[in-house]
């Protein structure tokens, strides 16, 4: 069957809301590579939305959860517990950021870890009030969209949300919002919305994912340290996007010199496979009662397997390490692009997790439909990207960690000439 014959099966029987950005669908995938069902190559810079930093389809995954398949598929780790996931979490807890006692869990989506850490968080302190930033994204589910700052498409039509959620600005020095605005409106808040010591957490991504890939300046974040140690609160450093070598880091917060109290992990933990988890200091994470967390699906055995090889890809191959080289030839490139196209406005970058922000030469104004634009003509010749911001008008780069560089510069070649095309 061709792309449009399964794409009009898919819209005559699943619900528009749960929309695919193009009409390719994938028959097979390889390290960088996908392929679709009519045998044409695609250059992956998107990863599955930072999913497969070990690329796709790593033999030693394969390997590990094909044995894994053999044994048992599933048992419900909460009824009848099997040694991977005690094995996962001991290798989290022990590359999680922090000098202290650490404990896990296991879940099964992003959001899933964000709801989790929240129940933590108010758990250890009996307190109900929840801070999140514009921009900032969480997830899907309710308690996650009332988190998310960022209206379309994630929460029109979705509402209400759970009240005792409060949003502040994210400091974004390309738009003009200074660190000190932003705490200025946490001082606000307190004068004139909620008490301190009413507040149970702070989340915040040290690089907001889909918000535009900006990121969480080090000083703002050492103040957001104070404030929770001053009042009790806990800070919640959401990693779901940032985490496990996509910076350059294993974690994100390594380069912002604090240490959260909650890190919450998912898309790339497990190389394709469903997980997510929340790891943070033991008093809180044993705050709440037995049976109070988990799930069904939480800690899948396959997922738990995978997610070992993972962590041990990342180390042998020096993952870090090669997404700090694909980000400098990215940025390089781009930044040379930048000369033959006004457009872009700005060109971001930390590790493997690289943007360039369209707005008009002119007027800076947002061009959110060149970059809609690009995003298929990419698509169209053989590229797939991804495109973030509040507005709309910012390009994301997620390749595999795995990439080879000369598949970067192919793909960011296809793009230099879809874009010229686009603006001439």
């Amino acid at each position: 069957m061709t792309n449009t014959e399964w794409q009009a099966r898919k819209d005559k029987v699943v619900a528009k809301g749960m929309a695919n950005l193009s009409a390719t669908y994938a028959a097979t995938a390889k390290n960088a590579i996908i392929t679709d069902v009519e045998g044409k190559e695609y250059i992956d810079f998107a990863a599955g939305i930072a999913v497969n930093n070990t690329g796709h389809s790593h033999p030693q995954i394969v390997a590990a959860v094909q044995k894994q398949l053999e044994n048992f598929s599933h048992t419900c780790s909460s009824v009848t517990p099997y040694g991977s996931f005690v094995e996962l979490a001991e290798k989290v807890v022990e590359r999680a950021p922090g000098d202290f006692d650490k404990k896990a869990i296991f879940l099964t989506t992003g959001a899933e870890a964000v709801e989790n850490a929240v129940k933590v968080a108010r758990a250890h302190t009996g307190r109900s009030g929840i801070i999140a930033f514009n921009g900032g994204f969480h997830g899907r589910t309710n308690m996650c969209m009332g988190l998310t700052g960022k209206m379309a498409p994630y929460k029109i039509g979705f509402g209400p949300f759970p009240n005792e959620i409060y949003h502040l600005p994210f400091p974004n020095a390309y738009h003009d919002i200074s660190e000190q605005q932003s705490l200025d409106a946490l001082n606000d808040l307190f004068t004139c919305d909620i008490e301190p010591s009413r507040v149970a957490a702070i989340i915040f991504e040290p690089v907001q994912g889909e918000g535009g890939f900006y990121q969480a300046p080090a000083t703002w974040v050492a103040e957001l340290r104070k404030v929770c140690d001053q009042h009790g609160i806990v800070l919640i450093c959401d990693e779901i996007q940032t985490g496990y070598a996509r910076t350059g880091k294993m974690f994100a917060s390594e380069h912002l010199g604090i240490i959260p109290d909650i890190t919450t992990i998912a898309k790339g933990i497990a190389g394709g496979f469903p997980l997510s988890g929340v790891v943070g200091k033991a008093e809180i994470m044993d705050a709440a009662v037995p049976g109070g967390l988990g799930g069904t699906y939480a800690g899948s055995p396959l997922a738990c397997v995978a997610g070992l090889e993972v962590i041990d890809i990342i180390e042998k191959e020096s993952l870090c390490e090669r997404a700090e080289q694909i980000g400098t030839l990215f940025r390089e490139q781009l930044i040379a692009l930048q000369q033959d196209v006004p457009h872009i406005g700005d060109i971001r970058q930390i590790g493997a997790m690289i943007a360039m922000e369209f707005s008009d030469p002119e007027t800076g104004a947002p061009l959110a439909d060149l970059t809609k634009a690009l995003v298929q003509k990419a698509n169209q010749a053989g590229v797939i990207l991804l495109s973030c911001g509040i507005k709309g008008n910012v390009i994301r780069f997620l390749p595999p960690l795995t990439i080879e560089p000369e598949l970067v510069l192919k793909g960011l070649d296809i793009i230099k000439t879809e874009l010229l095309k686009l603006i001439r």
